[in-house]
């Protein structure tokens, strides 16, 4: 499976947010860029499309920002990615379905149906604090300890 760019900066940005979920605070869409070092312009049509989808609230002006709509262990990163990469998770078209319908059926019941349900349930187990949580994990790892 194939991830795009746009997938790939939302679930950031997202795991981002859910760090410092806990203040309470709207975090803004530059400071989220310069963090990540992701275009602003870019991260405006992602946080566009995450409003749409109804993971984050927006406040306009000089205090303004994002914030997640939910805590973070309620929200999934198949909700994120299936609010972004709106192909993503589209059935598969059918390929023989007029020539040879068993051969559609049987290939939509015992393979692509599957396929989507095993990557459905697999990025619906994991949630914006899951990945928080390991962020930090290989952040301590990553991180120097030096002694006097």
């Amino acid at each position: 499976m194939r991830i795009s760019a746009k997938g790939r900066y939302a679930l950031a940005a997202m795991v981002s947010m859910s760090e410092s979920y806990a203040s309470g605070e709207y975090i803004t869409v530059i400071s989220i860029s310069e963090k990540l070092g992701i275009s602003k312009i870019y991260l405006e049509q992602v946080f566009s499309l995450l409003k749409r989808g109804g993971l984050v609230n927006s406040i306009k002006g000089a205090q303004g920002g994002y914030q997640l709509s939910r805590m973070p262990r309620q929200i999934t990163v198949y909700q994120v990615l299936s609010a972004v990469e709106l192909s993503l998770f589209e059935p598969a078209e059918d390929t023989v379905a007029e020539k040879a319908p068993d051969i559609e059926k049987a290939m939509r019941l015992s393979a692509f149906e599957k396929l989507d349900k095993a990557v459905a349930d697999a990025l619906s187990a994991v949630t914006l604090a899951d990945l928080a949580t390991e962020a930090e994990r290989h952040r301590e790892e990553n991180s120097f300890m030096f002694y006097i």
